[in-house]
């Protein structure tokens, strides 16, 4: 680990401070890596969209607004490959919130991100995209733990690991 030594204000060293307890950070070093990392990751992004990312998508819509919840459904349904999952809560009579976990080519997902907020009646989106690098593919031979039709087979299961860039 490199040591790195800054000098601030003691007005802004103090506002840093308070945002830090507030974010239960320990000490300062930690609060000021994720401020680089996020920013060198913001940097990245707009620099190289090109790539893989993993990403959150969350929105929330009213669900009274004619067939949205059917297209939003139907959009990650057509996006299939790219979505990974989707956590939906109901937020009161009117608004649910959702979230959207996924991952493939920055561009497909930004796009993809980009049509569900678009949609009509759709508020308050925002997409968190982390790039990867793709850590190449390889099999394992997996063992079914849960009932599964051909559960005394080890059946071989190929896939590609997601490393977050550093």
């Amino acid at each position: 680990m490199e040591r790195i030594t800054i000098s601030i204000d003691t007005a802004l060293a103090l506002e840093f401070d308070r945002l830090i307890a507030e974010r239960g950070y320990k000490n300062r070093s930690e609060a000021v890596r994720d401020l680089v990392r996020s920013h060198l990751e913001a940097a990245r992004m707009a620099q190289s969209p090109a790539g893989h990312c993993v990403a959150n998508l969350s929105y929330v819509y009213n669900h009274h607004e004619r067939d949205l919840a059917e297209r939003l459904t139907a959009l990650q349904h057509d996006q299939h490959d790219l979505t990974v999952a989707t956590l939906h809560a109901h937020l009161d009579h009117d608004n649910c919130l959702e979230s959207v976990i996924l991952r493939g080519a920055t561009s497909a997902v930004r796009a993809f991100s980009d049509a569900m907020m678009a949609e009509r009646g759709v508020r308050h989106g925002l997409l968190n995209v982390v790039a990867v690098e793709l850590d190449g593919a390889h099999t394992h031979a997996h063992e079914h733990l849960h009932p599964h039709p051909h559960a005394a087979d080890e059946s071989p299961h190929s896939h590609v690991h997601l490393k977050p860039k550093t």
